[in-house]
């Protein structure tokens, strides 16, 4: 599904307009962005919890040339599916 399908589907569950729906969707986006950037989770019962995991420095190798690369530490998005989630899909 595309950001565009998705608007509509929003749009006329909610029976509001298209701009508005985009609009919430977009709010959504930033709300969840800007509460991982400060390292927070946002927990949605039901659908599941972002939150950010850490990944340690690893040492990895080029598979073309076997040449060892040093891979920085970092940290990343997580999404863990909630109960209902998982069983939708099942």
């Amino acid at each position: 599904m595309t950001k565009a399908e998705m608007i509509e589907k929003i749009a006329a569950k909610a029976k509001i307009s298209k701009k508005a729906a985009n609009v919430a969707l977009d709010t959504f986006v930033e709300s969840v962005t800007a509460a991982l950037k400060k390292g927070d989770r946002v927990a949605m019962v039901g659908f599941g919890t972002f939150s950010v995991s850490k990944r340690k420095a690893r040492i990895a190798r080029n598979p073309r040339t076997g040449e060892k690369i040093n891979v920085p530490a970092r940290k990343a998005p997580k999404f863990k599916p909630g109960r209902d989630l998982k069983k939708a899909v099942k």
